[in-house]
């Protein structure tokens, strides 16, 4: 459903591409042939049934306004240790990648595991790929502490090797280190339901704030 109406509101733009530079009667006529479409789309997607409310595993808990930003969802603390998870869909990586043919489906996620120290500016952090019955390490790099709020940070300085070349011992205990500390496939159908609820979110947001800044040049 949501690659329907990502495609249905992309058409609705197209006569952008019609817009002469002369005739001001025109660009009126065109603006209102899009602001009416923004509204349809907009009432559309405000009327799409959102997924069931899902908590995530225990001891994890939601990152306060994780949902107007990009940084952490979620949290934990293992000790002394505290465990940040970010999360982003496979498709914001490689375009049309990870939903296959499932209008709806979002089975394909990668995760940005960060474990800090207290006294310590750098964290532990591991980029890994999220599926419902699976969860498998990309990389394993040392970073700079994040903040709740903050991106992610691009390393800078050598971020180690390539996991996959790291002998098979090494590996498995890397992946028993972030299981320990409850990063597994228990986190799937809560971070897919949470990237539902982002991604509804923020085509409401990018319908009304279009159809916002075209009305006003459209009075101006």
């Amino acid at each position: 459903m949501w690659k329907k109406v990502f495609a249905s509101a992309s058409g609705a733009l197209h006569p952008w591409r019609m817009v002469p530079h002369r005739k001001s009667s025109v660009y009126t006529a065109v603006d209102s042939i899009i602001l009416r479409s923004l509204k349809e789309h907009y009432l559309e997607v405000s009327k799409m049934t959102q997924p069931p409310k899902v908590n995530p595993p225990s001891p994890f808990a939601i990152v306060k306004g994780a949902l107007d930003n990009n940084g952490p969802v979620l949290q934990r603390t293992y000790g002394d240790e505290e465990i940040s998870i970010s999360v982003m869909r496979l498709a914001n990586i490689i375009p049309g990648g990870g939903d296959g043919d499932d209008d709806d489906g979002i089975n394909q996620l990668f995760l940005h595991v960060d474990v800090s120290k207290p006294g310590r500016d750098d964290s532990l952090h591991f980029l890994c790929g999220l599926y419902p019955d699976a969860l498998g390490i990309h990389s394993v790099s040392l970073r700079p502490k994040l903040q709740s709020s903050q991106l992610l940070v691009v390393p800078s300085k050598y971020s180690g090797p390539v996991f996959q070349d790291l002998e098979e011992r090494m590996r498995d205990a890397l992946h028993n280190y972030v299981e320990q500390r409850g990063v597994n496939e228990s986190l799937f159908p809560f971070l897919q339901a949470w990237l539902y609820v982002k991604d509804h979110r923020n085509l409401m947001r990018w319908f009304k704030t279009t159809g916002t800044f075209i009305n006003e040049r459209k009075s101006a």
